[in-house]
């Protein structure tokens, strides 16, 4: 038989019958009944395949199955109720005697456990009314929920992509995704190729301000504690190899992550392996604690002779380290040095002396290209980050977001796409009990932001670090 202009086999078509003689002719496959022996065998299989694959990955499972179903089939029923009895003693035991395995082993599977049932009943509808199911060949093609983590008050969803489908297919629909699932916020974050995690904040959990940290005796320079994570975890912020740009407007908390740094220094300070300059122009925030620095200026040209005795340092440590070693270790001879510059734009951009502020400029960016190497650190603080103001913010590779006043400060703070992946930093409320001290930043593990909020510290445990470490105004202790 001949074939059609497409190939196909004219007995494989059946045209519609249609009763209008002038209607076109519409064409379509024949359809075959299966017989329902074969249906019935085919669908058998199929189950007797998942339940086969259900008991291979789930061994626990299994095991408490049959261990059931053996003290059932040996002792009856009073056998199963004592079994009942005896693993919520041991599970109570283990939550008393070792509540860290109780939390790895019990609790967080069943709470990861019972959110992704939650997500399970709500997939289906939500994927489907947010355009998140293509159809292909007549049929939906869900995103697949793999597993669920549930990490304090934000959960993270794994999902699988549809073949075609994008990360930023999901980020158009977050704000769907978030109100589909009762969630205040949603957050697409890229895991793998085809897989993405939304992260689903619940409630916020940095609603309320945080007290100033303990002060512990060990100092890590690679992560000190200054706050808390939005998932609950420590904020730990590193100041060894780097510098550090805080930007944020007036009242958003920048003293709060100044001060917190400065207390996780605190034993180091003691010590003497680590010492601290400041710059204060507006000799407020960091003239209350006067006593903890090694050396201070508030007055322009104080400042700007502090920041060349810093590039001075530098270069002495430089010509002494060279060819020596290529890591540098603090110790009270070679301390580890910070240089915290509160308004850091009163030096680069709003200085009216022109010279001072060529030679602020020129300072900064010395030491912020070349202190690194040698155990120096800026920690610079400025309310507006735009390129005419900080002209060197590429110069801080660590950089905090506390809240702006303008979306597209966001970006200029932590880099390109930033508020699209959810640096909402110009939405934090201006609410000093609310919003001070909170911010985004970008850590090293990953490069979305995180939400974090630095602790309070307050005038009175100021006055208790000053008075801890005991420095003389001279320097020294």
């Amino acid at each position: 038989m001949p074939r059609g202009r497409n190939g196909v086999m004219g007995e494989q078509l059946a045209q519609v019958d249609n009763r209008d003689p002038f209607a076109p002719p519409v064409w379509r496959s024949p359809v075959y009944r299966t017989p329902e022996p074969v249906i019935f065998v085919v669908q058998l299989v199929r189950l007797v395949w998942r339940v086969l694959w259900f008991a291979l990955t789930h061994p626990l499972l299994d095991a408490v199955a049959g261990l059931v179903v053996i003290t059932w089939l040996g002792l009856g029923w009073p056998g199963v109720v004592a079994l009942a009895l005896a693993m919520a003693a041991g599970l109570a035991g283990l939550r008393v005697l070792q509540p860290e395995w109780f939390a790895r082993f019990v609790a967080t599977p069943v709470r990861d456990w019972w959110r992704w049932w939650f997500y399970r009943r709500r997939w289906k509808a939500a994927m489907t009314l947010a355009g998140l199911a293509p159809d292909y060949r007549g049929q939906p093609m869900l995103p697949v929920l793999d597993r669920v983590h549930m990490a304090g008050a934000v959960d993270l969803v794994r999902v699988g992509l549809v073949t075609g489908q994008a990360p930023a297919d999901f980020a158009d629909k977050s704000e769907n995704l978030a109100h589909a699932f009762g969630a205040r916020l949603c957050r697409i974050r890229d895991a793998a190729p085809g897989v993405l995690v939304l992260e689903l904040v619940r409630a916020d959990t940095l609603a309320d301000p945080i007290r100033a940290l303990p002060i512990t005796g060990e100092v890590d320079l690679a992560g000190l504690p200054v706050g808390r994570c939005e998932d609950g975890s420590p904020w730990r912020l590193r100041l060894v190899s780097t510098h550090v740009l805080i930007a944020g407007a007036t009242g958003s908390g920048k003293g709060s992550v100044i001060w917190s740094l400065i207390r996780a220094l605190l034993p180091a300070i003691a010590a003497g392996w680590v010492q601290v300059w400041a710059l204060d122009p507006k000799r407020m925030e960091l003239s209350f604690g006067r006593a903890l620095f090694h050396r201070y200026a508030c007055q322009a040209n104080a400042m700007v002779e502090l920041l060349e005795a810093a590039v001075a340092e530098m270069h002495d440590r430089a010509e002494q380290f060279g060819g020596r070693t290529r890591t540098f270790t603090p110790s009270t001879a070679f301390p580890f040095l910070v240089l915290f510059v509160d308004e850091l734009a009163f030096l680069t951009a709003y200085q009216p002396d022109r010279d001072l502020r060529k030679r602020a400029e020129a300072a900064i960016a010395t030491l912020t290209s070349q202190g690194r190497s040698v155990g120096v650190c800026v920690v610079g603080a400025l309310q507006d980050p735009r390129k005419d103001v900080i002209s060197l913010r590429n110069l801080f590779s660590t950089r905090i977001a506390l809240r702006l006043d303008e979306s597209d400060q966001v970006d200029m703070v932590l880099g390109d796409g930033a508020r699209d992946r959810g640096a909402l930093a110009d939405q934090i409320s201006p609410i000093p009990w609310t919003g001070a001290g909170v911010g985004y930043v970008r850590l090293e593990a990953s490069p979305d932001p995180v939400r974090v909020r630095a602790a309070y510290v307050t005038d009175d445990d100021i006055c208790a670090m000053a008075a801890a470490v005991g420095y003389l105004p001279g320097g020294g202790l």
